[in-house]
């Protein structure tokens, strides 16, 4: 059972049916209160009817045993205003509901006037009837027929006799029977129409979720083949069924390329180290061999180079682990000073401008962003930081041979090297730019190059200011 329900068409079926069968439910006792409220409304009117009919003849001057009580098998009493019965229909065998059980005359008919009867309350005029009626339920048995009665009640005012009140009654059976009837109807109608419901909203679940089944049963396969290349199958419709295989499939595609992008990285990295280490290990092998043939400077800059080239392949990891920056405050004009501090041919003009985040991650974009600069610039390096509007700008200029514009987005990539556009490069593994743009993009803002004035190559760093 709970196995059953763990799935979302049988939890979507039981929800729906249970909001239908309340409703269902709701609807129904609201439909026999009403139905009940007017049919009863309805044996009210008639026993009224019946009451002031009675109460007209006794307004009329008719004495007890000459009013009709026995038409239609209703029963009628009237009470007088000590509370006795005076007269009663004469099949009536039990009453109860009246408030007076009796259902004989407690007095003779040709008793004439019994003072204490005939004291009234003042408020009705002799042959008046009065013009509100109350109403209660109750039960009567009538020549051996019980039964369930609507009673009305009617003050009349007679002369000789003071206030009498009528009672009279009108069977519920009708509305009973109606009601019921209704009822059966209901308890027969509601399960069936709930099955109805519940089957309905079965089909309609198997076919909504059909596409997510197929969703899942692609993406289990994915898993299991390890093809980031694949993709779900997209419906064809415009629900969120529909939006979420896009979506899927945009998470996979992401994936891919992320995954790819490692293994590239894996691999390039993995030559990138392999010149270095054979390099230095083929001046050991040497040195150990001939200790007169060793080249100690070579072997010093072989592992500078190899300590430079693991201290980017560390921080670019950091970078793809995203880790968030420091949120310190420092002046960014001031950490390119000291990071332009002892290069030659470099002119700096630099506003204070304070931004936020880490200033060792940040000084390393600047000094990559320097060092390419002074690697292909013939004479001169200009450095300049500003404020414009709600950024922070730091724009680096060469007069070199500029980026062409065909490379100006490959140039950040990882690995990437324009020998031929950058005839001065000295040989590095092409990481600097690419982690000058991730720092700059985990800090919020953007690197870019373009022509510079002079002809080279001009990088502009904008950082939000917070």
């Amino acid at each position: 059972m709970r196995r059953a329900l763990g799935s979302v068409r049988a939890r979507a079926t039981l929800a729906a049916t249970l909001v239908v069968a309340v409703a269902l439910v709701a609807a129904g006792t609201a439909v026999l209160l009403s139905l009940w409220s007017n049919l009863s409304g309805q044996a009210g009117t008639q026993a009224e009817r019946t009451a002031r009919a009675v109460a007209a003849d006794l307004a009329a001057g008719t004495a007890y045993d000459k009013l009709s009580l026995d038409a239609d098998d209703r029963p009628v009493q009237v009470v007088d205003a000590a509370g006795r019965l005076v007269a009663a229909s004469e099949d009536l065998e039990r009453i109860s509901g009246t408030g007076v059980a009796a259902v004989r005359p407690q007095v003779p008919a040709d008793s004439g006037r019994d003072d204490s009867a005939a004291e009234d309350d003042g408020s009705l005029s002799p042959g008046e009837i009065d013009e509100d009626v109350s109403f209660t339920d109750g039960s009567a048995t009538v020549e051996g027929d019980e039964a369930d009665y609507r009673f009305a009640a009617v003050r009349v005012e007679v002369d000789d006799k003071g206030t009498l009140t009528v009672h009279a009654g009108a069977p519920l059976s009708v509305e009973q029977s109606a009601v019921s009837t209704a009822l059966t109807v209901m308890l027969i109608g509601f399960p069936l129409l709930l099955g109805v419901v519940a089957g309905v909203t079965w089909l309609v679940t198997r076919r909504a979720l059909r596409p997510v089944e197929g969703i899942r049963a692609e993406m289990a396969a994915i898993t299991a083949s390890e093809d980031l290349a694949r993709r779900v199958p997209v419906p064809d419709t415009h629900d969120e069924v529909a939006r979420l295989a896009r979506t899927t499939n945009e998470t996979l595609a992401a994936l891919e390329t992320s995954v790819e992008r490692q293994r590239r990285f894996v691999a390039d990295a993995s030559h990138e180290l392999r010149s270095p280490i054979a390099s230095l290990r083929t001046q050991l092998e040497v040195g150990a061999a001939h200790p007169e043939l060793l080249d100690v400077d070579g072997a010093v800059e072989d592992t500078v180079r190899l300590q430079r080239l693991a201290a980017d392949l560390l921080l670019l990891a950091r970078l793809d682990a995203g880790e968030r920056p420091a949120d310190a405050r420092f002046d960014l004009a001031e950490l390119v000073r000291e990071q332009a501090e002892g290069r030659t041919g470099l002119t700096v003009e630099a506003g204070a401008v304070e931004v936020a985040g880490s200033r060792m991650q940040l000084g390393r974009l600047v000094a990559n962003l320097l060092d390419n600069a002074q690697r292909h610039a013939r004479s001169v390096v200009t450095v300049s930081v500003r404020r414009e509007g709600g950024r922070a700008v730091v724009e680096v200029a060469d007069d070199g041979d500029g980026v062409p514009m065909a490379d100006r987005d490959r140039v950040f990539e990882r690995f990437v090297r324009l020998d031929a556009a950058r005839s001065r490069d000295d040989g590095g593994a092409g990481l600097g730019l690419a982690i000058a743009r991730d720092v700059a993009v985990r800090h919020g803002g953007t690197l870019s190059v373009r022509e510079a004035t002079t002809g080279g190559a001009l990088f502009e760093l904008r950082l939000p200011i917070t």
